[in-house]
């Protein structure tokens, strides 16, 4: 590749680290940790094209459609990483929120030759998994991973919108994504070891999407994770705090309306907060989609 083309940042060769392998331990670190400072500063001048993506996902997602990230190599490990934790932090369905890499799930943990190469595997995946109703997310640190184009391309044909993640400026996943988000962080201090600033900065950018979209789908109300899926004790207490802090009830109290319930944290702060049962709080959650917030507006209407 042509090192001085911008097209190819995330190949270019970082003078700081000339000589890396002659470093001490201090010092690579060091090094790792001036490097990473600037990720932040990348991903800040990209926020409001991060806000228009975020804003088309929840779209989507109000309409009934899912989320689907697809990447390869670190990339997609990364859109897999996201979608698996959005379940038991939010208490979404488990395919809401979606992962797919070059490879298939072997991949997340081997990798698998030539996968991120196959255009028309892309375009498969798409064909196989992803509906008119969805919004796919295209993950490539280079902007130019076949696998990933071939994807959008496929999804831009049938009038899917497309969102593109790249860590380089002008590149072909940018400019055939309807929602491109460049983040140029620069050459890594390994060349091309782009599970480094080019990770993180694609990390960042997937908490943004997915925690900003579920949040105002109703999933959090105040800065607390009133959907959080109590899968095992800490997250069981986490549950019981959280409906002690939005009520003000005890905890004998809270843990009884919680059991009352069946674990679902927000029907409980609804139980407690308006005096109502446990069939009435499941409905006016339904009937508002799962939206919490709404739901609360919605008991207060009819209580006042």
């Amino acid at each position: 590749m042509n090192e001085t083309n911008p097209a190819y940042l995330t190949e270019m060769r970082n003078e700081k680290s000339e000589n890396l392998h002659q470093f001490s331990t201090i010092d690579i670190i060091r090094l790792m940790n001036q490097e990473d400072k600037q990720v932040p500063y990348v991903v800040e001048k990209a926020l409001p094209q991060i806000s228009k993506a975020i804003d088309a996902v929840v779209e989507r997602l109000q309409q009934g459609g899912k989320l689907f990230y697809i990447g390869a190599g670190t990339s997609g490990r990364l859109g897999v990483l996201d979608a698996s934790e959005c379940p038991p932090t939010f208490g979404v369905a488990h395919d809401l929120v979606n992962g797919i890499i070059a490879g298939g799930e072997k991949a997340v943990r081997f990798p698998i030759e030539n996968a991120e190469d196959n255009w028309e595997a892309g375009k498969e995946e798409v064909d196989s998994h992803i509906s008119s109703n969805d919004i796919v997310v295209g993950i490539a640190s280079s902007g130019s991973t076949p696998f990933v184009l071939g994807a959008i391309e496929r999804a831009n044909e049938k009038n899917i919108p497309t969102i593109g993640i790249s860590c380089n400026i002008g590149s072909e996943l940018s400019r055939i994504s309807k929602y491109p988000i460049d983040i140029p962080v620069g050459a890594e201090i390994i060349t091309g070891s782009t599970r480094l600033k080019a990770g993180t900065a694609q990390k960042m950018v997937l908490n943004m999407i997915s925690t900003a979209s579920m949040i105002k789908l109703g999933k959090v109300y105040n800065n607390l994770m009133v959907n959080v899926q109590a899968t095992n004790e800490k997250l069981r207490q986490r549950s019981i705090s959280i409906i002690q802090d939005l009520t003000g009830a005890d905890e004998v109290t809270a843990k009884e309306m919680n059991e009352k319930a069946n674990g679902n944290t927000r029907a409980a702060i609804l139980m407690i907060l308006f005096s109502v049962e446990y069939e009435t709080a499941s409905l006016v959650l339904e009937e508002q989609q799962g939206h919490f917030p709404n739901a609360m507006e919605q008991l207060q209407k009819l209580k006042g």
